[in-house]
């Protein structure tokens, strides 16, 4: 008789999911299909690995944000983070929502343009404008908010003679009792820097001070936070009020609402711990409406949302390569993207399913990708059934940053598909080619054997 491999033991850990009406717990469940496209027929016509986004999802997110806030308060504008995903079919869905653009580059400043934005409704945020996109940003009538005196100053020059003078907001940092700080970007409040570029602005007579913005931090998980910030900025535009007879049109209170997906370290999973979109709304209009405002001096409230609004509506969909048992005894499996395409993969633990029907024997594994780097680790640990070469598995909550920070690295980066409210599938980003990462290289005459 053939002696069997040894395989170390290993500790299984419950598979706690939600209760069904017998009582008992459902477990893991493979994901066959996406808004009922299937997964098979999705890599079939479109390759592995994909992304994959639902456009019902993004929608259903944006109008229950809207209405979380809208319904609170009387004066709301939100304005889409091109950062988190600026492929401009994302885009053009948040702005057929009435969403403006908010921008950080002169990259997406051109993309918000291009997508058809009204230059009066895009914000431009961001410390590295140069002068062209000042320029730029000046001719079309957009929101510039200013990060250091530095670009004020430059702005200030730009201004001197023009006759239509730019409207500019200031973005202000501030303590708002989560710790590190964020005082990189922007105005200090507390030591008072805030307030002497507010009068640096309004005695210059050549901008208008239009907003006051605070982007306090990012995946806050702190609802309290943004009540402190947005009692600050109220002081602010009050102060300007009284003291400078000038009136505040808006106040931007940013971005930073975390999405449900869990932080590696973290003891709870992300659906237990995560503030709602509901708390921060309590949270931010309760402070405008009882710091003392006039009903008819109320500020215009702008919120910049991002992976709040897309990331649950994004799939990466992918295939197993091969099998390994690592050195300890712990499986481990490889599949066919690595973290160039999943870089969120660095500070989330992903929900990671089977596409298709498996053993109840589950274990605890390693996730690899394909790349030859030590690094490319999609998950270091995860209660998985055992997965053959060939299978499928669907990575969930991946549509913020990953469209936009991912890179052609060992691979090419894979093509992105949007299924619609009708359940039909749109090719919205090709796959990567060689040709296409070739096109921008030159090579010197004496270096050319293709001749």
């Amino acid at each position: 008789m053939e002696k069997l491999p040894y395989e170390k033991p290993y500790i299984k850990k419950l598979q706690a999911g939600a209760l069904n009406k017998f009582g008992s717990r459902t477990g893991l469940q493979p994901v066959k299909s996406i808004d009922g496209v299937s997964v098979k027929s999705l890599i079939e016509n479109y390759g592995s690995p994909v992304f994959v986004l639902s456009e019902k999802q993004i929608r259903k997110n944006y109008r229950a944000a809207y209405r979380a806030f809208s319904t609170r308060y009387p004066k709301v504008q939100f304005a889409w983070s091109y950062k988190t995903n600026y492929l401009n079919a994302v885009c053009q869905i948040f702005h057929q929502e009435g969403s403006w653009a908010e921008v950080v580059s002169g990259f997406e400043y051109r993309k918000a343009l291009g997508n058809g934005v009204p230059g009066n409704k895009i914000i431009f945020n961001g410390p590295g404008k140069s002068i062209n996109d000042l320029q730029l940003a000046i001719e079309h009538n957009s929101l510039i908010h200013i990060d250091h005196f530095d670009e004020l100053n430059l702005l200030l020059t730009l201004s001197k003679n023009l006759v239509n003078k730019p409207r500019v907001a200031i973005r202000i940092n501030m303590d708002t009792g989560v710790y590190p700080l964020w005082d990189r970007f922007g105005f200090n409040y507390e030591n008072g820097e805030a307030w002497s570029a507010v009068t640096k602005i309004t005695g210059s007579g050549s901008l208008q001070l239009v907003g006051l913005h605070c982007h306090i931090g990012t995946y806050m998980l702190s609802a309290d936070a943004y009540g402190i910030a947005a009692n600050k900025l109220a002081e602010l535009a009050v102060r300007c009020q009284t003291e400078l007879n000038h009136k505040i049109e808006y106040l931007d209170l940013g971005g930073g609402f975390p999405s449900t997906n869990t932080l590696k370290g973290a003891y709870l999973p992300g659906n237990d711990t995560v503030p709602t979109i509901d708390d921060f709304a309590e949270v931010i209009t309760s402070a405008l409406l009882n710091f003392g405002f006039a009903n008819d001096d109320l500020p215009l409230l702008i919120l910049e949302s991002g992976r709040v609004l897309i990331d649950d509506a994004g799939y990466l969909l992918g295939t197993v390569i091969a099998n390994k048992r690592l050195a300890n005894g712990k499986g481990a499996a490889i599949v066919d993207f690595g973290v160039n395409i999943l870089f969120t993969s660095f500070w989330y633990e992903h929900q990671v399913s089977p596409a298709q029907d498996f053993a109840a024997h589950t274990e605890n594994m390693v996730i690899y990708g394909p790349l030859c780097m030590n690094i490319d680790v999609i998950r270091e640990s995860i209660n998985l059934p055992l997965l053959n070469p060939g299978d499928q598995v669907v990575v969930h909550k991946v549509g913020a940053y990953n469209m936009t920070q991912w890179m052609q690295f060992i691979t090419l980066r894979p093509a992105v598909v949007l299924i619609d409210e009708k359940l039909r599938t749109h090719l919205i980003r090709k796959n990567e080619t060689l040709e296409y990462t070739a096109e921008p290289e030159l090579v010197p005459a004496h270096l050319n054997n293709n001749k």
